[in-house]
């Protein structure tokens, strides 16, 4: 018992702060996450086409990251990190299993529901962005964020391994009534998201205390190495190609929709859930290493992801073998674990305390109008020139390391 006890003590409070933060982000992409590995999926069998789907994902991106600008000055300017956190949550989970109660021929419905959710996100993510960093700030942005997103991505493993064991037992019916019943299931993590959250706020009430107030009052202003690394993750969100479009290229090439040509026993609509959940575990993983790595070489670490992952375009969308798909995806991995780590890690360590969630609006608002265009103009492409729409996605994820370099710069 009592070496329980010391164990116990080698938990700093912020570090207790970041495993709870981080289980209710667990449990909350459970909900979301699992949802997005059939949502592309189910769009297309409710009636939306490739150019709608790529149009809605970007849309939502665009709603849920510039509106975070705005959240982020209010939230910097009231102080209210939980009450923002709490609500932007609270949408952001019910609008998931709401998508239960869509018809067979809603897609229009179920675009709203999915921008509504996004909206969520608005509001809630500079608020528990910047007090996340309050609690990073002493144990190291690098390893907090990654542990952050170690858990964030368990759940996102979790959620589409809880929709495959749905299907399992949900034999009867067509996979309009399975997929609604999937979502409807997602309440269960939802609802426990909304617990642990209170839980959390309960015991951590006042987060901004763990890092210590600076001596003198620092206004925000827009630094070249800021502006640099806008223009970085600017063109890194232009680039990388959204989920919803890949599961959807994926069901129609492996027919698991009941269309295009079957070329793999492994890949149908009951395993497509498991594609996603194999890429998180591959972000969980890569969100601790390079999260470790920037806290020891700061940006380059970034620069290592995005090469490694560039490529995954070629793998998922001019292949039809179902070994360039687990590759693809691994890779496409890679790069939102990195998306998720050390692109906030970053943040924290350019832009003061005072206006943290300013910055974070302002990076988040820049990284989704380029998502919106950059999922645009590929779900335009994929209908037109999917050799093109790859050669755009490599290029712009390459051409973001010039920037990210020339922000690393003192």
């Amino acid at each position: 018992m009592r070496k329980l006890k010391e164990k116990s003590k080698k938990f700093s409070p912020a570090m207790v702060f970041i495993i709870l933060f981080g289980i209710v982000s667990l449990f909350s992409d459970m909900t979301h996450e699992g949802a997005s590995s059939i949502r592309g999926a189910y769009l297309s069998l409710i009636g939306a086409s490739a150019g709608t789907i790529g149009f809605i994902s970007g849309l939502g991106e665009l709603i849920g990251y510039s509106m975070r600008y705005v959240f982020g000055k209010i939230t910097d300017r009231t102080h209210k990190y939980w009450t923002m956190t709490i609500f932007g949550y609270i949408l952001d989970i019910l609008a998931v299993p709401a998508l239960a109660l869509v018809g067979e021929h809603g897609w229009i419905a179920a675009s709203i529901l999915l921008v509504i959710q996004r909206m969520g996100k608005a509001i809630k993510k500079p608020a528990k962005d910047t007090i996340m960093s309050f609690a990073a700030s002493g144990e190291g942005v690098g390893k907090s964020f990654g542990i952050q997103e170690l858990l964030d991505q368990i759940g996102a493993f979790l959620g589409p391994v809880l929709l495959y064991v749905v299907m399992l037992f949900k034999t009867e019916g067509s996979t309009f009534e399975i997929y609604k019943t999937c979502f409807a299931f997602l309440l269960i993590p939802g609802l426990i998201t909304i617990i642990m959250l209170f839980v959390t706020k309960y015991k951590f009430p006042n987060p901004e205390h763990f890092e210590p107030e600076p001596k003198e009052y620092i206004p925000f202003k827009l630094k070249d190495k800021f502006i640099y690394y806008i223009i970085g993750i600017s063109l890194f969100a232009f680039g990388f190609i959204d989920y919803a479009l890949i599961v959807m290229h994926i069901s129609k090439t492996f027919g698991a929709l009941g269309q295009g040509v079957v070329t793999s026993s492994l890949i149908n609509s009951e395993t497509i859930p498991l594609l996603y959940a194999g890429a998180m575990l591959i972000d969980a993983v890569a969100a601790m290493v390079f999260g470790y790595m920037y806290d020891r070489n700061g940006v380059k670490a970034l620069v290592l992801s995005t090469i490694i992952s560039a490529p995954f375009g070629v793998f998922i969308f001019t292949k039809t073998t179902t070994a360039s798909i687990f590759i693809g995806l691994a890779l496409w991995g890679v790069g939102m674990g990195a998306q998720e780590s050390i692109l906030k890690a970053a943040v924290t360590s350019i832009v003061p305390k005072q206006s943290r969630a300013t910055g974070y609006g302002i990076f988040e608002c820049s990284f989704g109008v380029f998502w919106f265009l950059g999922s645009a103009l590929m779900g335009v492409l994929y209908e037109k020139n999917i050799m093109l729409m790859v050669f755009v996605s490599i290029i712009a994820q390459l051409l973001a390391i010039p920037f990210y370099l020339k922000s690393s710069k003192k």
